[in-house]
């Protein structure tokens, strides 16, 4: 899936651009909310850095053991791509320390959060035109 994609595409994941996080609420409805999104290609890995109490955290927590099927796209005019696959979320500060690090890199350092957890998203369908 993602060894066809080209250095357009790992250029997009890396230029600083928000992005919004689609996870489903307990009721079914969709929940969308922008968020700072890395993407590490190499392992097709998403994540995004959040407070534990959010409801995107609570919503993905909800789905269970397994995980919740969620989205995220970025958008930069008719430049777009969005990531499609399993979310749960992690905990431990390796996690948490690693996750801050690659966000860090890509848009700018974090505030300190002690309820800082991190939503990891298994990557299974790319959509887009990058």
């Amino acid at each position: 899936m993602l060894s066809t994609k080209g250095e357009d595409f790992r250029t997009f994941w890396t230029e600083y651009h928000l992005c919004t996080l689609t996870t489903s609420r307990p009721n079914g409805t969709p929940h969308v909310v922008p968020v700072g999104v890395t993407f590490d290609i190499p392992t097709a890995t998403a994540r995004i850095i959040c407070s534990r109490g959010s409801r995107k955290v609570r919503n993905v927590l909800a789905a269970g053991e397994r995980g919740a099927l969620v989205a995220v796209c970025q958008v930069d005019g008719a430049r777009w791509s969005t990531l499609e696959g399993r979310a749960v979320v992690r905990q431990s500060a390796e996690e948490v320390a690693d996750a801050v690090r690659r966000y860090a890199q890509r848009y700018r350092e974090p505030r300190p959060n002690p309820e800082r957890v991190v939503i990891e998203i298994a990557v299974t369908r790319v959509l887009g035109t990058v």
